[in-house]
């Protein structure tokens, strides 16, 4: 989807997408835009989000401009089936491109995150790049390859970027739940005894 406006303001930052789905979206609807969970503060033929400075400091929507297209989703409904993973549209960090390859008989991407959250990285894990669920394809430390097939890069806005492209990152629920359980029972570490 393109956006098709983006205000500054001593609050942070209105943007407004095209209303495609009409009367069906409601005033204060949860809809992800580039995977960061957003609510509907206005709707008349185009969609318009508040984003609040916690909300541009953590994610790519600060750098959105008019004209640039966005990945944009709407909330499951219960019933629904699931495709990918569970997904929340609470980004965790972002991260960055780092290398590309994009050639006829494939297309894949090393992005690098933060020390902070490295340890939420597992092989062939989990996780959301702008709004995509995706599989890891390969891991070295804090970078990990995706491998994205033609539907994906046909439906998504992911073959667009280029290396330096900031992703908006959402890890695994299940990942993170078991990384912070373990990080809050391990002992504190210990020095080595000299």
């Amino acid at each position: 989807m393109t956006v098709r406006g983006v205000n500054d303001h001593v609050g942070g930052r209105q943007i407004a997408l095209p209303n495609v789905w009409g009367n069906d979206v409601k005033l204060g609807e949860s809809i992800a835009v580039n995977g960061a969970c957003l609510t509907v503060a206005r709707v008349d033929d185009a969609l318009h989000f508040d984003c609040i400075h916690e909300t541009l400091a953590r994610t790519n929507l600060g750098r959105l401009h008019v004209g640039d297209e966005v990945n944009v989703e709407r909330a499951l409904l219960v019933g629904s089936r699931i495709d990918g993973h569970f997904v929340q549209g609470h980004v965790d960090a972002t991260g960055v491109m780092v290398d590309k390859i994009a050639t006829d008989k494939e297309w894949r991407c090393t992005v690098e995150v933060p020390e902070a959250v490295g340890d939420y990285l597992a092989p062939k894990g989990s996780i959301t790049l702008d709004g995509i669920s995706l599989t890891i394809a390969a891991l070295n430390g804090r970078r990990f390859d995706v491998a994205i097939i033609p539907t994906t890069l046909g439906i998504t806005t992911i073959g667009m970027r280029d290396v330096g492209w900031v992703f908006n990152i959402e890890f695994d629920i299940i990942a993170k739940q078991i990384v912070t359980f373990l990080r809050l029972k391990m002992p504190p570490h210990m020095p080595d005894a000299q």
